[in-house]
């Protein structure tokens, strides 16, 4: 199966480093999900080793790494403008090297060449060399009107001709490059003399020693760069004596580095292919606006543009923990989709446990807790308002049986629907009281629902 092959993977790679699971959870995630990466940490916390430990095992990927600095220029990136293009009746080298015709003449003449090198008196192998250079040429001409005068950028071996694109301490760019920067980031394009270039990356990872300032000026321009990056995750030094120790012993006897479980890029390709067929059910959508709202009471501020695009991380963690569709669980995965600096951290996983860890039961309690709302109100009306407020009682208890029936309906274990039969027989109760309290019959909340609807 896929799955097992992108888990194989992962343990090996987990296996090379200490502590960086989370960081390895993220590479996966972002592959899968087609999104990009920022990694922030101290020098020497395993950064870039565990990705490139783990884009190493992608087979058939073209990858393409580079340390940014201020002297970083579009052609150390995106590749050169190729001169022969703009030469009329020249052909881009481009064009040469894509062309199969062209290539096939090309090495029959480099054949001919050979053997008349060895044998300067075979007429023959001087006929056949003269033949295939003015067939060479000839072709050469038909492609200098086909192709001639268009600006080309050559690109092998550059951002535009890979797959996976490892971008460490992108923050160090200098102003020139950031605009091409943004694009490639964010719509996989590169422009260069008016001709568009479709790049083919899956994701593009960075890593860096430090945050820009934001709210300086001088660093504000950073800001478009660091949205590009949808997760981010945050490296820390080895806490476990043991997790250190085990690495030492990994190196000391030897078998460091040694690859056995990889996947091809055709399969990575597949796996994205069953990622999007993972549903997201509407109760998991509903459950994300809530957390949503609840950022925002925190504090946190997270774009339209992240809540919507919040699918497809989901469907990965899902695809991750073999579901089939999204279950709240794997929103807790978004932990690190949903902050902007590292210091909201912290709010971000206590809000998505909260939420998201047992939804049914955090949502009960909220439940429980309107009806104690209410009953408080109704224990305090003075001695001549308690039927009027027995009144009120009952028309709130009867809203929250309906949404109670909604909460059962949604629960999927056993355990779930022992959590809301115990969270039914609370409300009950608290019911049954308040109509003693006014020397009423109590009435059972389904039949109190009934009453209301009817009414």
């Amino acid at each position: 199966m896929l799955r097992d092959k992108m888990l194989a993977v992962m343990d090996e790679v987990n296996g090379e480093i200490a502590e960086r699971e989370e960081l390895i959870q993220m590479i996966v995630l972002a592959l899968l999900s087609g999104r990009n990466l920022f990694i922030l940490g101290a020098p020497g916390q395993a950064k870039s080793f565990a990705v490139n430990e783990f884009r190493g095992r992608i087979t058939g990927a073209k990858q393409f790494e580079r340390l940014l600095s201020k002297q970083t220029d579009e052609e150390a990136l995106f590749g050169r403008l190729d001169l022969a293009s703009l030469i009329p009746g020249a052909v881009p080298a481009q064009v040469l090297a894509d062309d199969a015709t062209y290539q096939k003449l090309k090495q029959q003449l480099k054949q001919a060449t050979d053997d008349f090198r060895a044998d300067p008196a075979d007429t023959g192998v001087a006929s056949r060399m003269q033949s295939l250079t003015a067939a060479l040429e000839q072709y050469q001409k038909g492609l200098s009107l086909l192709h001639g005068g268009t600006p080309t950028t050559i690109t092998a071996g550059k951002i535009p001709d890979s797959h996976i694109c490892f971008l460490d301490e992108i923050f160090k760019a200098g102003d020139g490059l950031l605009n091409s920067l943004l694009t490639a980031l964010n719509e996989h394009r590169y422009t260069n003399e008016g001709v568009t270039v479709e790049i083919p990356v899956i994701s593009f990872f960075s890593a860096s020693n430090e945050m820009p300032n934001f709210r300086n000026k001088e660093e504000q321009i950073l800001a478009p760069l660091y949205d590009r990056f949808q997760l981010r995750v945050v490296t820390r030094d080895v806490q476990e004596r043991s997790a250190r120790l085990a690495v030492l012993k990994n190196k000391q006897d030897g078998h460091f580095g040694d690859v056995t479980a990889t996947f091809s890029l055709e399969e990575l390709y597949a796996m994205q292919a069953q990622v999007k067929l993972v549903a997201i059910p509407d109760a998991v959508n509903e459950l994300m606006d809530d957390v949503l709202c609840e950022l925002r009471r925190e504090g946190i501020t997270v774009s339209d543009r992240t809540y919507f695009g919040y699918g497809p991380v989901a469907q990965a963690a899902a695809w991750l923990a073999g579901h089939t569709e999204v279950q709240p669980a794997d929103l807790l995965q978004l932990k690190n989709y949903l902050w902007n600096e590292p210091g909201e951290i912290e709010k971000v996983q206590a809000v998505l446990t909260r939420l998201c860890d047992d939804p049914l039961r955090t949502r009960l309690e909220e439940l429980l807790a309107k009806a104690a709302e209410m009953r408080n109100a109704f224990d305090t009306a003075p001695d001549n308002g308690k039927a009027k407020a027995l009144v009120q009682l009952r028309t709130g208890f009867a809203g929250l049986y309906r949404e109670w029936q909604a909460l059962d309906a949604g629960a999927t274990t056993d355990e779930q629907h022992r959590q809301a039969a115990d969270a039914l027989n609370t409300l009950e109760e608290m019911s049954r009281k308040a109509h003693e309290a006014c020397a009423f019959t109590p009435v059972p909340l389904a039949q109190l629902a009934v009453l209301q609807s009817a009414a």
